[in-house]
């Protein structure tokens, strides 16, 4: 009966665990991880994660100890995964026309890495409640319910911050001075050939980003946040940038004085609430995240 009551543990934290990283990895705009074999992967991973989970909880009650070697070994191969995936997205970075940048593999990375252990976590608090719930009338009711509660909890750790979170985004208007290309009052580069600057002019657009304030501020001054910003939209509207036309290369330019940034693209589909609505979505890189305000060297001059 004991063995029996030790399988049901093992099977209900095991399917919580994978079911929560079923949840949690889903093919979006990123197109990352790629179908079918990346989920083959992923999905595999993440059942051997949720069944070291399990297994614990009856290794305790048994007084297995030594079996929590296996977690200190999982561990380290979760590492490894962290790795993997960040030169498998470097390989793919070389054929990208607009690059994500190393901030953005990282933190995609980093993401698959702490996934694993979530869902060991909810496998490991779900195996444990399984344990508890048979020694009452409740029996397996009280396992359930903590594997429902543990998927709901797991989908808060698929949406962090936003740029629309953190920034106003307004459409901004193309024009020329000259051979300088302007967004509004920043100017972003030289066009020299008079039939390139028409059709910038007819098919470009143009975003400026004013942050809230300044931790905002900070965020969008690094290079890798306005790289992602660059990479979300020419991958969600399209790029007409190629191999020979770096004018249309989409450009993330900021005002010195006020912190605010300016984005130009040629995107194929041309239209402009949804390039806002592209970058107000853009995720914020935990890499990129700043906080002066939180000092109070910061707040001081802040004021």
């Amino acid at each position: 009966m004991q063995l029996q009551n030790y399988l049901l543990v093992i099977i209900i934290g095991t399917l919580a665990g994978t079911i929560t990283r079923m949840v949690l990895l889903r093919v979006d705009y990123r197109q990352y991880p790629g179908y079918p074999h990346g989920y083959i992967v992923h999905l595999s991973l993440g059942f051997i994660a949720s069944a070291l989970g399990a297994v614990a909880v009856p290794a305790v009650m048994a007084k297995e100890y030594t079996a929590f070697t296996f977690l200190a070994l999982a561990a380290q191969q979760f590492s490894q995964i962290r790795n993997q995936e960040r030169r498998t997205l470097e390989s793919l970075e070389e054929s990208e026309l607009v690059k994500r940048g190393k901030d953005y593999i990282e933190g995609i990375a980093r993401t698959f890495e702490g996934r694993n252990y979530l869902v060991m976590a909810a496998a490991f608090i779900t195996a444990v409640a399984t344990q508890v719930g048979l020694n009452t009338p409740l029996e397996w009711i009280p396992g359930v319910a903590v594997a429902v509660l543990m998927l709901f909890i797991a989908r808060s750790f698929m949406s962090g911050q936003t740029i629309g979170d953190i920034c106003t985004v307004e459409p901004a208007k193309i024009r020329f001075e000259g051979a300088t290309l302007w967004v509004d009052d920043i100017a972003i580069f030289n066009v020299g050939l008079p039939d390139r600057r028409e059709k910038m002019l007819s098919d470009a657009l143009g975003v400026m980003i004013h942050p809230k304030d300044d931790n905002a501020r900070a965020t969008i001054h690094d290079m890798g946040q306005r790289m992602v910003i660059a990479h979300t939209v020419s991958v969600i509207l399209g790029s007409k940038k190629d191999v020979d036309k770096p004018d249309f290369t989409p450009i993330l330019r900021k005002d010195v004085d006020t912190g605010k940034v300016a984005m130009y693209m040629m995107p194929v589909e041309r239209d402009i609430n949804a390039m806002v609505e592209c970058v107000n979505r853009t995720p914020v890189l935990e890499s990129s995240l700043r906080k002066p305000l939180s000092a109070k060297a910061g707040r001081a001059a802040a004021d």
